[in-house]
């Protein structure tokens, strides 16, 4: 009776709230057609259809467009319905009012590469994103609007972020990629776990949540919008979860009018510095999908699908270079068994009976102390669709059901499309494991095959800016690079038999060098990024200089009042003892952004000889050197990786692309580098340049 109830108020309020759309049909073989997207309390809307959707995560600025093809084919085969990303401010506006859209970066491109492949696509405009994407996706030139306050009701925030978000909706209208005008969007997100920090921000946050709705729903997209992880979503909007157990922990819409949907299911983690990576089973992934549906749900993103790489300085802080590499296609674009062909098995059986999912009615009720079925029948046709749950996580356990025993596996959910025969259980496997091989191709051992460039240290009298104290991190360098360096120059009148340089930090590494004599590093870690280097030094009589290299390892990505936020140096200072110290904090500082052949961007080609490169150096304490080396590509078209083991602490570009960051160094709790490998850029080059600094 109550079902039948929210099934009229979904009539009145559709005619209400949700607006219809254009129907324009594409008639190019294997494209998406697209047409009227609403929705009800039971599933999105299309074409007047009820659908259950499985979408997938792949961001194309962490692949290449050469991949894009290949990795939205093997999403489809797999059982995808929809292709999810999200929408990287920084990349498309690195200054106000520029913009570029090129290569990696072409969103365009990306959305109509899944168009003709006749999936949909669902975009996460944000602009807001964290994704563990360096400053969460912010341009860092939003930092030094006067008065800003991010993600709150404040103006100055507001007027850029409206400007950002309507340039991409009418991007996408121009190219006719909305389905209201026949192309694959069918949803669009706006914020992104707002609820998360909304408190902080007391009394300018409930209101930004309206605006932000308002804002969104009048750009008129012609497809609904998503808020993820806000609970208190504004009609028409759509409040979504994420997470892990979604068919656990998600309370559900805020309307019986809307559908539950499901937008971040993580397939594994993201990998940090210093610690291991996420396993996360296909059988835990199937259970929880297996219970969303059989709780009314009927959408569910994978995140992700496919992660990629975190190319150039894009990870987050301390985040790895490689990203969700377990996810079910993985960084590579290999399939990664079992989890892929378990999660394609788990969705044919779903959409085998989709239709009395989606138009029975559903019951609940218990078959014993840690088991229950979930059962949708369709009175006027007879038809029957049961989940079978075991919640016992040890046992297996026989349940009754319609006068048969059915054997439960634990931790088990089973299929029934017909309430009779089993089809499917998320515990049983039938996809063997593979196992990613890599084959060398070439070795760089020889030293002869490698030149080396020392960056050069510089000095207070070498630097432009100065200041009477020390500056924060960010705010100097504008996320033009990861360094800056601090100098100072004082007078040796030190009495002090054992001196120390003390330098504290909030991160992320340093690097200090006492009159161009490297003496030492120390490093935060992603949970504890404070932290202070204590090396000895020897001081001249004369005059001293003192040259400290802080290091960012990808900027922060996510928490309230992002804009405020400090890193770098914070006290420096000589200690003889520990009552007897010379503090420099409050000193005439001069400092440097980046190192100078970042300056002159020496990894580009048409730069290379700009300094001067002599025969690699074999010692291991070699801070601060570039390398470069010319290879060519590997015959064939299998991905090329380069093993990273032998190098330190640095950056690596082939063909003056950067393919990202390395910290090889930085050991796991088991004594490992959370990562060795990287997938290089340019796939089919003939010859290529690679370049390192450490």
């Amino acid at each position: 009776m109550e079902w039948r109830l929210w099934r009229q108020s979904w009539r009145t309020w559709l005619r209400l709230f949700v607006m219809a759309a254009v129907v324009v049909v594409i008639t190019q073989e294997g494209c998406v057609c697209g047409g009227d997207v609403t929705y009800d309390g039971r599933s999105l809307i299309i074409n007047g259809e009820r659908r259950i959707l499985f979408s997938g995560s792949i961001h194309y600025p962490r692949s290449t467009p050469e991949m894009w093809g290949s990795l939205i084919g093997k999403a489809k085969e797999g059982g995808v319905d929809v292709i999810q990303t999200y929408v990287f401010w920084n990349l498309h506006e690195p200054q106000p009012g520029q913009y570029n859209f090129s290569g990696r970066y072409d969103l365009v491109k990306f959305i109509k590469e899944i168009q003709a492949q006749g999936l949909y696509a669902c975009l996460r405009i944000g602009p807001f994103i964290e994704s563990e994407w360096t400053y969460g996706g912010f341009p860092f030139w939003l930092h030094d609007v006067p008065d800003i306050v991010y993600r709150s009701d404040n103006e100055p925030f507001k007027f850029y972020m409206q400007n950002f978000t309507t340039k991409i909706v009418n991007m996408m209208k121009s190219e006719g990629l909305y389905a209201s005008q026949g192309g694959p969007i069918i949803l669009s997100q706006i914020e992104n776990e707002y609820q998360n920090i909304e408190a902080a921000f007391h009394e300018k946050g409930p209101p930004y949540v309206r605006w932000a709705a308002k804002m969104a729903v009048e750009l008129q997209t012609g497809v609904p919008w998503v808020m993820c992880k806000q609970t208190d979503a504004p009609d028409p909007v759509i409040n979504t979860c994420n997470g892990m157990r979604c068919g656990q922990t998600f309370g559900g819409p805020n309307s019986p009018n809307k559908p539950s949907l499901w937008t971040e299911n993580w397939t594994s983690f993201y990998q940090v510095y210093g610690g291991e990576p996420y396993i996360r089973s296909a059988e835990d992934i199937a259970f929880h999908v297996a219970l969303f549906i059989a709780r009314n749900g009927s959408y569910v993103n994978y995140y992700m699908y496919h992660g990629g790489t975190n190319f150039g300085r894009t990870s987050s802080a301390y985040v790895i270079t490689s990203y969700y590499d377990q996810a079910p296609l993985d960084e590579y674009g290999l399939l990664r068994q079992p989890k892929w062909g378990h999660l394609k098995a788990l969705h044919a059986a779903i959409k085998s009976c989709s239709t009395t999912l989606l138009q029975g009615l559903p019951t609940n009720f218990s078959l014993g102390q840690l088991q229950e079925a979930y059962v949708f029948r369709e009175e006027t046709e007879g038809r029957c669709v049961a989940f079978l749950i075991n919640n016992d996580e040890r046992n297996n356990a026989t349940v009754q059901f319609q006068n048969a025993s059915h054997e439960l596996m634990p931790k088990s959910i089973s299929i029934l499309p017909d309430c009779e025969k089993v089809i499917f259980n998320t515990a049983t496997v039938n996809t063997n494991d593979t196992k990613r091989i890599i084959r060398t191709t070439e070795i760089f051992d020889s030293m002869d095959r490698w030149q080396g460039y020392s960056d050069v240290i510089p000095n207070y009298e070498n630097t432009s800016l100065h200041s009477d104290t020390l500056l924060e991190h960010m705010n100097v360098t504008k996320d033009v690079s990861d360094y800056l360096w601090y100098t100072l120059r004082f007078q040796h009148n030190i009495s002090c038999a054992e001196p120390k340089l003390v330098a504290e930090s909030q991160g992320h590494a340093t690097h200090a060098f006492v009159n161009n004599i490297y003496i030492g590093n120390a490093h935060g870690s992603h949970d504890t990024k404070q932290f202070i280097m204590q090396s000895p030094v020897v001081l001249s009589n004369e005059i001293n200089n003192i040259s400290l290299l802080g290091v960012m390892v990808g900027l922060p990505d996510s928490g309230a009042f992002l804009e405020r936020r400090f890193s770098g140096l914070t006290r420096v200072e000589i200690q003889c003892s520990e009552n007897e110290f010379y503090n420099f904090t409050n000193y005439a500082w001069g400092y440097q952004v980046g190192l100078f052949g970042e300056k002159l961007q020496i990894y580009r080609e048409e730069n290379i000889d700009m300094v001067e490169w002599s025969k690699a150096n074999t010692s291991l304490n070699q801070p601060l050197t570039w390398y470069k080396t010319f290879f060519d590509a590997p015959i064939g078209n299998d991905p090329v990786a380069l093993n990273l083991s032998s190098m330190g602490k640095g950056e690596a570009w082939i063909n003056g692309q950067s393919i990202g960051r390395y910290w090889v160094s930085f050991l796991t709790s088991k004594g490992e580098p959370s990562q060795n490998n990287f997938r290089p850029c340019c796939e089919n080059s003939l010859s290529a340049n690679r370049m390192f600094h450490q």
